[in-house]
């Protein structure tokens, strides 16, 4: 490779972000690059280098060079790293959480989320020597002992969303590391300093050289590690279409693939809801992070119109009152979108529900922000009357566009529901138990909330929705996690006796 490490950098590169490759920053000379935004000001504040084929291929290589001895290190000694890396990761919190800040956009507040939950995991995988036990049965046969080992694959990779930089890929590579594989991560290219930065402290915790890596890049990285063959796994997050391309791609090179894909989540509120609670989750659901979440509630099913009445007159004076500007203010309550390009995205859709015949009761397009006005802001949207047909609501909008649909019964709004292509997320508002049992027990939805609206499994479970939210038989970290990143064998074994045995023609049995 004809690399220079960052601290060698020329002066025209010194805010490159450079790929991370064999334990250290690495760029290439003649490599492609990218402005990388803050959102908030329309700036650009670095620029982050786009790999090459070639440059992917060796950093499969280094893994690949990593793989055999870091899977014969001992789970225990794995999760002692794993410990040393929670421990550096929470000193280092401040600074993560601004990088997040200043390159997606988020509050400071909802970064801290996002940080403390990519923790979870990385604390989760701790566990290591008892997450990765196999099974064992004695005398399954004269002198016959059977058991089952979980190994690992070897070298597996992410491709992650710009809307959460730290906590999606940390929901991949702690569980990937833990169970004995290399890996090799292609963050989004619009917010890429926050893993870059997680990897060095990963170094810093004592993994060796090679076992993980970061690549920056577009479509040419993405394509290079879904085709190398040396690469066995494949786990993604990002919109449907991306997401089917890359299980098809994956799984057409033999590899094994989780791809999580879009959601358009539906919150279905009774007449029986405690309203104001309701109405405050909601908030928080709809336009914390600007909407720019895969479990984001982007269409609330009203139960009954006096029901729907109440609810869009109390929102529209929390949307109308939002307080939108900079993330780094803690004042604010939702910042910027990612880049104008999304932020132009996200303002047509408003524009189409518009002029699909949907109300606008809160009309965010012309918000602005004092001393901000080359920000990528878009004030807080809310639509109310939306009918199945109309693209606001069969499309993934991810941004800060909440529809407002009103049926007549529970049974209309679960059909509502299952009809839809996405199966990410739900929740249901009500005080009735039976109500809730219904709904839990029947909806067609991967992740199911009882007024809870972002229903985001905790760490010992796992994440994933169903239908076209996800491509794959596997979800994201949790149990599935082990699953996905190991394959399991299963041994016999009978040591030989003084007697002979007979020669057996007939299927083994007991």
């Amino acid at each position: 490779m004809n690399a220079i490490t960052a601290a060698e950098n020329l002066n025209e590169s010194k805010r490159l972000v450079g790929h991370y490759i064999n334990g250290r920053s690495v760029t290439v000379s003649g490599e492609r690059s990218q402005a990388v935004y803050n959102p908030a000001t329309g700036q650009v504040v670095r620029q982050v280098a786009l790999a090459s084929k070639t440059t992917a291929q060796q950093a499969v290589a280094a893994a690949a060079a990593a793989w055999p001895a870091w899977r014969l290190t001992a789970p225990l000694k794995r999760a002692r790293i794993m410990f040393r890396f929670k421990e550096i990761l929470e000193q280092h919190a401040n600074e993560i959480v601004s990088l997040l800040t200043e390159e997606h956009g988020k509050v400071l507040d909802d970064a801290r989320g996002e940080f403390v939950r990519g923790v979870e995991v990385v604390e989760y995988a701790c566990g290591a020597p008892e997450l990765l036990k196999g099974e064992h049965s004695k005398d399954v046969g004269p002198g016959l002992d059977s058991w089952s080992e979980f190994q690992p694959l070897g070298v597996v990779t992410g491709i992650t969303p710009f809307n959460f930089p730290a906590m999606v890929p940390l929901w991949m590579y702690p569980m990937a590391l833990i169970c004995g594989n290399t890996f090799v991560l292609k963050p989004s290219e619009k917010d890429p300093s926050t893993p870059t930065r997680i990897a060095e402290l990963l170094q810093e915790a004592g993994l060796p050289d090679g076992v993980f890596n970061v690549v920056h890049g577009d479509k040419e990285a993405v394509d290079a590690l879904l085709t190398d063959p040396a690469v066995q796994a494949v786990s993604f997050v990002g919109s449907t279409p991306v997401a089917e391309y890359i299980y098809r791609t994956g799984t057409a090179h033999g590899k094994r693939v989780q791809a999580l894909g879009g959601a358009k989540n539906h919150a279905v509120v009774m007449p029986d809801a405690d309203m104001d609670n309701t109405v405050n989750a909601l908030m928080g659901a709809a336009y914390g992070s600007c909407g720019e979440r895969c479990m984001a509630i982007s269409a609330v099913v009203c139960v009954g119109d006096a029901v729907a009445d109440e609810v869009v007159n109390k929102l529209a004076l929390r949307v109308s009152g939002l307080k939108i500007g900079p993330g780094i203010d803690s004042q604010n309550e939702m910042g910027p979108l990612i880049s104008k390009p999304h932020y132009e995205k996200v303002r047509g859709y408003v524009d189409a529900g518009v002029a699909e015949g949907a109300e606008l009761v809160v009309d965010g397009r012309e918000v602005t922000v004092h001393h901000q006005p080359e920000g990528f802001f878009l004030g807080g949207c809310l639509f109310d009357r939306v009918t199945p047909d109309m693209r606001i609501y069969r499309e993934e909008i991810f941004g800060p566009v909440l529809c407002v649909l009103r049926v007549q019964s529970l049974q209309e709004a679960m059909r509502l529901i299952d009809e839809h292509e996405y199966g990410n997320g739900t929740c249901i508002f009500t005080r009735d138990g039976g109500s809730a049992r219904y709904f839990t027990d029947n909806i067609k939805v991967g992740m199911v909330g009882v007024n809870v609206p972002l229903p985001v499994p905790v760490a010992s479970h796992s994440f994933g929705g169903w239908k076209r939210s996800l491509f794959g038989d596997l979800s994201a970290y949790g149990p599935d996690a082990i699953r996905f990143y190991t394959r399991r064998k299963t041994i016999s074994q009978r040591w030989p006796t003084d007697s002979v045995d007979q020669a057996q023609f007939s299927f083994p049995s007991n």
